[in-house]
């Protein structure tokens, strides 16, 4: 931003209170499917079955995968949600078995811990980065943990080094939850690689969807075999008889969504690429704002911006966050307060143990003593109580960017404590 447009936006009034709008510039129609996702479809249907296994375009998308994400064992699946309980199961997780993992994230990251009959154990988050803090998770281990479940939130990758060298030293499973984190690279290994399984979202709102879907992968062979039993029925279809060895559920993925998220695939390291530099630009452009702490993001991570999420300082301003984020959206930048609003652990299925017909079979059969009314993490509830929400996508430019710099600027210095 120029001195002269900072100085024009500092002078101006609020939107809110009858002053012009920073925001002016809007961003292209976001289009997702075209002619590629239609010309995998109508090759999909010439074939004589749209059954996932052997199935052309899930062969195929396994194959598109592996040119980002060098993994030997990898099972398409119907969702994010199948991908992280497919993993959880994979690990070994049973009743009363304790996964750490994240307070601030989807359902879709608990549930799979819940149906294998574990505990989620809810560590603390870094406080600008929203990913799992690894001192917390340390103090958080007991001899019943199993596994973490490190989100890598917004696709910012989570402190990945210190985490696996936790699980190395405590004979955990790592597991990723990358649904956020298409295109993520740690350092210079990509996400779902650094730890001992990784979990994709292909749902109809991340980088890259298909309506629904899912990928979960491995190296490990202790893991990696056993992804594709537990996500079809424990059936081995390797020509064996069915002889199901255990319970699993069928999460498979059908062709019709392997075609969409072939085409997918191929934009998927330019569409991530893309709201990396609308993300970092933001953070550039807001480094100095006072009473806003931006999105922070290592700089030799790739982070992949599913979205932009801002922290206000209400001590530094005279509003609370809330009337911050009235005020920004006056000015013509859209954006969500909150995130999820409360932590998981606060979910009333979480506070009154509702998981199975009105209980928790293994809390009643005394294989736990957890109650998350008792949980409670700092940061975790200030981060939801102060941060503030702001879509950017592949198709943001440069102009809005630089306009909802100055519509947060602008704001911030009007409720700045003198």
């Amino acid at each position: 931003m120029t001195q002269s447009a900072s100085t024009e936006t500092q002078n101006e009034a609020l939107a809110l209170n009858g002053g012009t709008p920073a925001i002016t510039a809007t961003n292209p129609p976001l289009v997702r499917w075209g002619k590629p996702e239609l010309e995998q479809l109508e090759e999909m249907l010439e074939q004589s079955s749209l059954f996932y296994w052997n199935g052309p375009k899930t062969k195929q998308l396994v194959e598109r995968f592996r040119e980002f994400y060098p993994l030997e064992h990898v099972m398409p699946c119907s969702s994010g949600t199948a991908a992280v309980h497919i993993a959880v199961a994979a690990a070994g997780v049973g009743p009363g078995d304790e996964v750490i993992t994240s307070a601030i994230t989807d359902m879709g990251t608990v549930i799979g811990i819940l149906y294998q009959q574990g505990v989620p154990v809810f560590a603390d988050l870094e406080p600008h980065r929203y990913t799992l803090d690894p001192a917390d998770v340390r103090k958080k281990i007991t001899p019943k943990t199993k596994a973490i479940i490190a989100v890598h939130l917004t696709g910012n990758p989570g402190a990945l080094g210190e985490l696996r060298a936790i699980c190395d030293e405590h004979n955990l499973v790592l597991i990723e939850d990358c649904a956020q984190a298409w295109g993520t690279m740690y350092r210079d290994q990509p996400i779902g690689t650094v730890g001992h399984i990784g979990c994709w979202s292909l749902n109809d709102f991340k980088h890259i969807g298909c309506g629904d879907g899912g990928i979960v992968a491995s190296n490990d062979e202790r893991f990696g075999p056993l992804l594709q039993k537990f996500g079809d029925k424990a059936y081995d279809r390797s020509g064996t008889a069915r002889r199901p060895e255990t319970l699993a559920p069928n999460y498979r993925i059908s062709e019709p969504q392997s075609a969409v998220a072939v085409a997918q695939m191929e934009r998927m390291w330019e569409i991530s690429g893309k709201r990396e530099v609308a993300g970092r630009k933001l953070s550039e452009l807001l480094a100095d704002v006072p009473g806003i702490h931006p999105h922070e993001a290592d700089p030799q991570d790739r982070w992949t911006c599913w979205f932009y999420m801002l922290r206000v300082d209400p001590s530094a301003l005279t509003c609370t966050p809330a009337e911050f984020a009235e005020a920004i959206r006056a000015e013509g930048l859209g954006c969500g307060l909150g995130y999820i609003g409360i932590p998981v652990y606060k979910y009333p299925l979480f506070a009154n143990h509702n998981f199975f017909g009105g209980s928790w079979p293994i809390k009643d059969l005394g294989l736990t003593d957890m109650d998350y009314t008792k949980v409670h993490l700092p940061e975790t509830e200030a981060i939801l109580e102060t941060c503030i929400q702001i879509p950017v996508n592949q198709n943001t430019t440069p102009e809005w960017i630089e306009q909802a710099a100055g519509a947060i600027r602008k704001v911030a210095r009007h409720f700045a404590k003198p």
